[in-house]
Formats: C-alpha cells, sequence, structure tokens
C-alpha cells in the first residue's frame, strides 16, 4: 500500500563538469541533503551526471570529438561501481531517486552514449532505466536513440513512478502510454530554463520567473500533472556562470542551464518553484487526496475514457543488432510449419482426395 502522504523534491544541483568522481561525490551529498530534508523522492535533472552538453553546435568537429571521448569516459554504465556508491547513498537516506544521466552503452562493442533516467528504489536497488527516445535536433549528434522497451512505470512505496526526458513531456503518445501503465508520479527532467522567442530554435538563459510566459516547460509540466492527474516533479539543470575547468566561453554557447524546477499537483497547480538562477533542493508535501479529487472530477484512465473511441499501440521492442527469430527469406514464414509444398506433393494431395490440383494450390495458397 502507497504512503497517503509524501514528500516529492528536486535536486536543483550544478554538477562538477565532465568529472565522473566529483559528481559522484556530489550526487550523494545531496541525496543525503534530500533524505535530511524528509524527501520521500529526490529527482535530478536531465544529463546532470556529469552535466547537459552545452557545447554542442559551439565547437569544430575535431574539439566535438574531443568532448565526446570526454564524455564516454565520464558518463555513468549499468554496471558502473558509481551505482553502488549511489545506491548505498540512496538506502542511507531512505527515499527513491530518479537520476538523470549520460548513460555509456551496455552492449558489448559499443560506446554510445544515451540520455537517460536512472531508477533506484528505497532500498538503493536501481529498478531500471528509461532512454530518451528521439534526442531533439543537435542532440542526435550526441545521444543515441532510446528503446521503445525502456518507455516504463515502476512501483515504490509512494505510488508507481515514471519519467520523460525533455520534449519527451511534450509527446501526446508517450505520456498516454505512461498514463496506461499506471503512472502516479512523474519525473519531467529538463536542460533548464528559458525565454522562448518566437519558436523553439530561438531562446536565451531565463534570468527571472517572467520567464514563465514564454517558456514552454511552465504549460508543459501543469498540463501533464492535469491531464494524467500526476504528482510531478520537473527538474531543471543548473549551471552559474563561471566557465568549467577546461571550457571558453564560446564553447558553452547553449547554456540555458537557469534551473527552473517546480513541483506540480495532479489539479496542475504548482506547490513550488519554479526557482530560477541558484542551486537548491526543492521540497513540497503532497496528499494522495488531491489526486483522488482530481480523479473524482476527471479520471483519465477511469470514467472519463473512451477506449473504444481511441487506443494506444505501445512497443516493447529492444533495439538489438541480432535477430534470432528472423525469416530466413521474405518468402517463407517464420513458422517452421509453413514450408513451401513441392508440385509433386500437391499433385499427390489432389490424387489422394480426388480434387482438381488448382483447388489444392488455392487452399495451400489461403493456409500460407
Amino acid at each position: 500500500m502507497s504512503r497517503e502522504t509524501f514528500t516529492l523534491a528536486a535536486a536543483q544541483v550544478e554538477p562538477v563538469y565532465h568529472d565522473k568522481e566529483g559528481t559522484l561525490d556530489k550526487t550523494c551529498e545531496w541525496i543525503e541533503h534530500a533524505g535530511a530534508a524528509g524527501a520521500d523522492l529526490v529527482v535530478f535533472p536531465e544529463t546532470y551526471f556529469p552535466g547537459y552538453p552545452y557545447w554542442r553546435g559551439s565547437v569544430s568537429i575535431p574539439r566535438w570529438t574531443e568532448l565526446m571521448v570526454d564524455l564516454q569516459k565520464n558518463s555513468l554504465h549499468v554496471d558502473d561501481e558509481a551505482i553502488d556508491t549511489i545506491g548505498d547513498a540512496v538506502a542511507d537516506a531512505d527515499l527513491n531517486l530518479v537520476l538523470g544521466t549520460n548513460e555509456l552503452s551496455d552492449r558489448h562493442g559499443s560506446e554510445t552514449v544515451y540520455n537517460s533516467l536512472f531508477y533506484f528504489d528505497s532500498n538503493g536497488d536501481l529498478m531500471g532505466r528509461h532512454r530518451k527516445l528521439m534526442p531533439t535536433h543537435e542532440e542526435r549528434a550526441i545521444w543515441g536513440r532510446g528503446d521503445p522497451s525502456s518507455l516504463e512505470t515502476y512501483e515504490t512505496d509512494i505510488g508507481q513512478l515514471g519519467g520523460l526526458i525533455c520534449y519527451e513531456n511534450h509527446m501526446s503518445l508517450s505520456k498516454a502510454a505512461l498514463q496506461a501503465k499506471g503512472e502516479e508520479i512523474h519525473a519531467a527532467v529538463w536542460p533548464g530554463f528559458w525565454e522562448q522567442h518566437t519558436h523553439p530554435g530561438n531562446k536565451t538563459r531565463a534570468t527571472d520567473t517572467e520567464a514563465i510566459e514564454t517558456c514552454d516547460i511552465y504549460p508543459a509540466v501543469r498540463e501533464y500533472a492535469f491531464e494524467t492527474q500526476s504528482f510531478v516533479v520537473s527538474a531543471s539543470a543548473y549551471m552559474d556562470e563561471d566557465l568549467p575547468d577546461g571550457f571558453s566561453e564560446d564553447e558553452l554557447g547553449f547554456n540555458v542551464g537557469a534551473g527552473g524546477s517546480m513541483l506540480v499537483n495532479p489539479a496542475g497547480i504548482v506547490k513550488a518553484g519554479p526557482l530560477i538562477d541558484e542551486e537548491g533542493l526543492l521540497t513540497a508535501e503532497f496528499d494522495r487526496d488531491e489526486r483522488r479529487a482530481t480523479k473524482a472530477y476527471f479520471d483519465a484512465m477511469g470514467h472519463y475514457s473512451r477506449w473504444d473511441a481511441v487506443s494506444l499501440d505501445v512497443s516493447q521492442d529492444s533495439l538489438d543488432p541480432i535477430r534470432t527469430d528472423a525469416p530466413k527469406s521474405p518468402e517463407r514464414d517464420r513458422d517452421p510449419s509453413k514450408k513451401p509444398i513441392s508440385p509433386a506433393r500437391v499433385q499427390e494431395i489432389a490424387e489422394t482426395y480426388d480434387v482438381p490440383i488448382e483447388a489444392v494450390e488455392a487452399v495451400i495458397s489461403d493456409l500460407q
């Protein structure tokens, strides 16, 4: 049985940029802070570990290659010792964790990096991961595309937990998939907060809360909460204006890391945030009756649904390089019982049952 009341937290924390060990230490430190603050769940921003690639689109190809290699070396891996370290911190803090991270592929022979969410339960166990299904714009030169199978929710002691990354929170069908999987608490993670000027390709880092008038994040997380009747932790990345070691000012041309984290109830009411242009731990207490009251009026998985009118097909596929079940040819079905029948066998069947050969051929064709 899930708890009736719980505290949600967004860790708007600056990573030690491109530094695995430094970011690991800071991650554990802020998990401890969240536990001390009474948080039952803490969410870290998009690719917090070890930082969002604000250098995308701002560097030469040789420099891009250097930075990609550096990112590979400093990203997390599901079998990394750092996972155990983080899990121990989570267990000590007695909370659940959603960690935004650059993830190094665990497929043998691959060095691809993914934009991922790692889910830890309150025992410190890694429950699973979500990889961003479609990196946005120039991000496609940084990250691979995620597996459809990672569009999943996880059972925790405070409710069914799911999450999406950045513009995935605008994707109607991805939202519907998590809702259909019973999501009750949603982690929405972002690379910052911005002022949008006329279109998504023309944005600048937010400087104050007036950015809510143009930043798509603000309406997105409120609508996500209302349309799915979920509690939403929106965790946005923060980077101060001091340059990280090894970077020049013109290399971080996309730095929108102004924070902007928010905590929203299932009626779309913002209970905390947005926290702009500072590092901090945003917390708020929630009651499951806030969800019940919204669902009493509008239950998107119950009395307000019309699955006979609109339904959803969700793939559970993993993107694997080898298909052991693939057909040997386009003409042959995967079912071994449907092998081609020889002309001699067709004639034998026709003679045995005293029917025209054409009739036998027609039946075989229908069966195959």
